[in-house]
């Protein structure tokens, strides 16, 4: 398997860094590759995928696979989104499709996070509204 880095788009850098160290470094999450997971799930749940047109170079480094909890999480993903399971092939070039799947979805998921929280100061607190009122959507 390839070491297919997921980038993040130019314009969710600050965001990303926020969502990880908030202020005084108690962000609602403890890695980038975690708040990544957490907006690639909201951006499947609202079917908001974006194309990544101005990748970040600096201040933010690529996250490599290897940090994501349950990478398996993106390889189903990649299933869904693509409708089949040859997706899930031991290829560099379907690596980097399901990565490019991947970030697509974060992308889209940190752009409706950074609307929900715009305004905030505790971001924490604002995730757990969004949580909460997906849980209340839900029944």
């Amino acid at each position: 398997m390839a070491d297919v880095r997921v980038r993040v788009a130019k314009d969710k850098v600050e965001l990303l860094k926020a969502l990880k160290d908030g202020s005084d470094n108690n962000g609602p999450f403890a890695s980038y590759a975690d708040a990544l997971m957490f907006a690639a799930m909201i951006g499947i749940r609202n079917n908001k995928r974006l194309k990544l047109h101005s990748v970040s170079y600096e201040g933010l480094d690529r996250v490599p696979q290897d940090q994501f909890r349950d990478p398996e999480l993106m390889s189903l993903l990649s299933i869904c989104d693509l409708q089949s399971f040859s997706v899930l092939a031991d290829d560099s070039k379907l690596d980097r499709q399901r990565v490019e799947v991947f970030q697509e979805y974060a992308n889209g998921g940190l752009e409706i996070i950074g609307q929900k929280i715009s305004g905030s100061v505790d971001y924490t607190d604002q995730i757990l509204l969004m949580l909460e009122a997906e849980i209340d959507n839900r029944l």
